[in-house]
């Protein structure tokens, strides 16, 4: 049996950044019944594009 860890919170830094209102409403859409928030769609984007960018 695992053992259970408290899980640690990043550090994090509140940035103000502007989206065009066509992307604003197709993530909402993309997120809409689900148990995701805004941010953490657009954090787990932002990582996966990183990721691709890193493969090239």
């Amino acid at each position: 049996m695992k053992k259970f860890k408290i899980p640690s919170i990043p550090p994090t830094t509140n940035k103000t950044i502007r989206f065009p209102n066509d992307v604003i409403e197709k993530v909402e859409d993309a997120i809409r019944e689900t148990n995701c928030t805004f941010s953490a769609f657009v954090i787990a984007a932002v990582k996966m594009a990183l990721e691709d960018l890193e493969e090239k």
